[in-house]
């Protein structure tokens, strides 16, 4: 893939347009981090708006396109980014242009398409890239690697973890024979690798990935940088899954102000932190400043479209929760089937958030006493969940102990204790496998 080149803008005298200038640069940083990789992006440090301003001589040529397109994406601006890559794509293909203009353009667009949520074109548009790319280069060269890591990201957003682990590890395979194991080059797709096997629920590796990645990050990068708070969301992520709610309240709190100063104080970006500390909040008894962060959460991501309707989805859960857990059932129905009605209408197959959102509708319907109603949800929520995780998933035990709740409500006692146990089973399985080596010898 061809690489951005900066032209250097005029200095300016305010400290608030270094200051923002500093923060565009951040956000250019982490979208070439995302789509070229470390070598292309660090390359774009620096980089101002002005720069990729296209002049009358530029405004039709592929590269002043791109780069407007990415200026957008990084800011989370998709909706404005849209039309700059598919006429640079349309341009692309209209032309003589190079095979690498044209695979370029493609992969600029699924990384567009995926971030919208529209993951079957971004998978459409992927693949195109990724076969004229390995034609051009070569199957292991290392913006392959970048490409693949891409591939594994959509795969992952459709639930299809297999998938998803394949390309991701041939990637890793690409760049190691390139680099060293502990090279700064390697840790994006350790980073990748631990979110994977957090989403599949395998815990103690996610955490041994990140531990392994943030040493490489922070020495790299440092503390406070972008990219860095992105892996500590997602390491934090890990601590409330293992119910290490005291750290991860400490990983966010560093997280939040430094996003804050480069998003500012209400971009959908920092909707998934706001999730997340709800959640701890929740875990510490505190449900006013839970339910805060969750309306702001939802405020954000319904005044701002470029959020996308898995990330509306994702918040619209949960509240959904929250009202069940403060067993406000009413509440809990309507937000929890507007969630279904929004991921059931974006782009892609059922993945999780739609078996959550099911399984929260069937506990609205037991709390109703309207088994009849829950029943369905149920075995449509295990049935997705079974499809795309495997059999001691902690989001298959959330299913099973609703149809355990239902069969006791029905009077089927001997199937909601075998349910019950089984449900139990993964529970304990997943405290165990959640637990460090080194802490287990402790």
């Amino acid at each position: 893939m061809g690489r951005i080149r900066a032209r250097h803008a005029r200095p300016q005298n305010t400290s608030r347009v270094v200051s923002g200038k500093r923060c565009l640069a951040a956000l250019v940083w982490l979208c070439g981090l995302l789509i070229l990789g470390p070598d292309t992006a660090g390359a774009q440090t620096g980089l101002t708006e002005r720069a990729y301003l296209p002049d009358s001589r530029q405004a039709g040529s592929c590269g002043s396109l791109r780069s407007m397109g990415r200026v957008y994406m990084a800011s989370g601006g998709y909706e404005k980014a849209q039309p700059f890559l598919e006429r640079a794509l349309h341009i692309a293909e209209g032309t003589d242009g190079s095979d690498s203009d044209l695979y370029a353009c493609m992969l600029d667009l699924a990384y567009l398409y995926k971030s919208q949520g529209k993951l079957e074109q971004a998978e459409k548009m992927c693949l195109s890239g990724l076969e004229l790319q390995e034609k051009a280069l070569h199957k292991d060269h290392p913006y392959v690697a970048y490409t693949l890591r891409i591939l594994s990201e959509i795969y992952r957003g459709q639930g299809r973890y297999r998938e998803a682990e394949s390309s991701l590890e041939r990637a890793i395979s690409i760049i190691h024979g390139v680099r060293r194991d502990d090279d700064q080059q390697s840790a994006p797709f350790l980073v990748d690798m631990a979110r994977l096997l957090l989403e599949r629920g395998w815990l103690a590796d996610a955490e041994t990935h990140f531990d392994k990645a943030i040493t490489l990050i922070e020495k790299s990068f440092g503390p406070e940088h972008l990219y860095t708070t992105k892996v500590l969301a997602s390491m934090a992520t890990l601590y409330v899954e293992q119910e290490r709610f005291a750290e991860a309240k400490e990983l966010i709190l560093r997280v939040l102000p430094v996003q804050e100063k480069i998003y500012g104080p209400d971009h959908h970006f920092l909707a998934p932190v706001w999730l997340l500390l709800a959640r701890i909040h929740q875990a510490e008894g505190d449900m006013a400043h839970a339910k805060s962060l969750l309306d702001k959460s939802l405020r954000v991501v319904e005044n701002q479209p470029d959020s996308g309707p898995l990330a509306e989805g994702e918040v619209l859960i949960g509240l959904g929760e929250f009202y069940l857990l403060s067993k406000e059932y009413a509440q809990a129905g309507d937000v929890l089937a507007r969630a279904l009605n929004v991921l059931e209408s974006s782009d892609g197959s059922p993945g999780g958030r739609t078996a959550a959102a099911l399984n929260g509708l069937a506990k609205v319907h037991i709390s109703q006493g309207e088994y009849s109603k829950a029943e369905p949800l149920c075995r449509k929520a295990l049935d997705i969940m079974e499809g795309i995780f495997d059999g001691y998933h902690p989001r298959i035990a959330d299913v099973l102990e609703t149809l355990a709740q239902l069969r006791r409500e029905t009077g089927d006692v001997a199937e909601a204790s075998r349910l019950q146990q089984r449900a139990k089973d993964i529970r304990v399985r997943q405290r165990v496998d959640s637990v460090p080596v080194a802490r287990v010898i402790e």
